[in-house]
């Protein structure tokens, strides 16, 4: 037997709160899972800091993985004998779906926009390099960790593929919201996933949803909109972001002046140089992150030293509505306040904005194009799922933006109080 269709001896699981069990009996699955390059997912949390605002929230990349993983697989047992689909193409679709967020460095987004890093490009460079990964991937056949790659890329020739893993309707959505709600303790993020994957059918080029299901992606779609405002947007999270990304800051800044640090960031000079190797990349994660924090609370730089004493003891910036387009002169003063406070506001005097679409329909030759989601007809016929939900289209298209302005209020309040420069700040940020 070839080594893409070798089945171990007994089913292996992985007990799973969202999902009961995560089922594997493809030995290329458990090779994978086993290799150092998927073990380190366990010390990236998805949900970088928002364990500081849902105590719940340690839940990790490797967790997820494991759950995208097992919702392909159970699509593609609905799928087997259908039309237009190709059982060929089973282990492609699962390694892809286990290994699609492989690349994802300590905090992710924060850690990424810092150092100018794409976490796709990680996760490709993992899949295609010398690792242990590609090594399993290449004893399929050695074009296998392109075809891979390609998938996860969205690059691969059939479509119906990618879809899976990355779509307005996929698995790896399904698993976050479901995950990200069971471990925030919130109750947006639910809804009837069994019964959308009972009613997905694989089409040319995409997977439609059966009409008799819309009410259940209706659901969907709502739940999305409501994670993203109440859990991965939320103001608390936003400023530990924030923190976190001005500790980065700070420390590249120093390491750029020449600035000798008393323990030698030794794990992060690359990343500081520009210059980082697959090696050095695997090499961090969160629980190392976090140890150079407890380090840096030490220095004799005050801001360093103040942003990770915050980070790590949950000192947060307060925030307020701010809207930099309608407050430009606002922000202007408030900017020279600080500095003639003795408040940097480079590190202190932060804007942050989210936006979210929840669902688009079709807008070709757009930048990020996405697919939308097709339900089929009983006569066969796919219609755009905007066009069939009065609750889809009230939100279609629509994008919604939020503004913050974050700020460290008990450096503000310990001002003299007859300073006018304190008072002066004070009526801006509370008018």
């Amino acid at each position: 037997m070839s080594y893409e269709n070798e089945q171990l001896n007994e089913e292996k699981v992985f007990k799973d709160p969202v999902h009961r069990y995560v089922h594997v009996r493809d030995r290329i699955i458990w090779d994978l899972v086993g290799t150092p390059e998927f073990q380190r997912l366990r010390r990236v949390r998805q949900l970088g800091t928002s364990y500081l605002t849902f105590h719940g929230a340690e839940h990790s990349r490797f967790n997820h993985s494991l759950g995208v993983y097992e919702i392909v697989r159970r699509i593609l047992d609905n799928f087997k004998d259908r039309p237009n689909w190709n059982k060929e193409q089973r282990i492609l679709c699962l390694t892809a779906a286990l290994l699609h967020d492989l690349g994802h460095g300590p905090f992710s987004h924060s850690f990424e926009k810092v150092f100018k890093l794409d976490h796709e490009d990680y996760t490709r460079a993992i899949i295609l390099g010398d690792t242990n990964v590609n090594h399993i991937l290449r004893r399929v056949d050695d074009d296998f960790p392109q075809k891979v790659a390609d998938v996860i890329n969205k690059t691969y020739e059939d479509k119906l593929v990618v879809s899976l893993i990355s779509s307005q309707i996929d698995a790896d959505r399904m698993d976050y919201l479901q995950r990200d709600a069971y471990f925030t303790g919130v109750s947006y993020g639910h809804f009837d996933m069994e019964r959308i994957l009972r009613v997905m059918r694989p089409m040319e080029d995409q997977v439609a949803v059966k009409e008799s299901g819309m009410h259940a992606v209706e659901d969907y779609i709502m739940s999305r909109y409501q994670m993203y405002w109440q859990v991965y947007f939320h103001p608390v999270t936003r400023s530990a972001e924030v923190i976190l990304t001005k500790i980065l800051h700070r420390a590249k800044d120093l390491y750029e002046s020449g600035y000798v640090f008393k323990f030698p960031p030794n794990h992060f000079v690359s990343f500081f140089e520009g210059n980082v190797d697959l090696q050095d990349y695997l090499k961090l994660d969160e629980s190392v992150t976090l140890f150079y924090f407890q380090t840096w609370k030490e220095e004799e730089d005050r801001i360093l030293s103040d942003l990770c004493e915050r980070f790590i003891n949950r000192h947060l910036f307060k925030y307020v509505e701010f809207n930099p387009n309608l407050q430009m002169s606002e922000w202007m003063e408030l900017h020279k306040l600080f500095q003639k406070a003795g408040i940097d506001p480079d590190y202190y005097l932060v804007v942050d904005s989210s936006s979210d679409l929840p669902y688009d329909f079709y807008r070709p030759g757009e930048e990020g194009e996405r697919l939308p989601i097709h339900l089929l007809l009983p006569n066969g016929e796919l219609k755009e799922l905007s066009r069939q939900s009065e609750i889809v289209e009230a939100i279609s298209g629509k994008k919604r933006t939020d503004h913050k302005l974050y700020f460290p209020k008990d450096l503000i309040e310990g001002l003299s109080n007859r300073s006018k420069t304190k008072k002066r700040i004070l009526e801006i940020l509370y008018e």
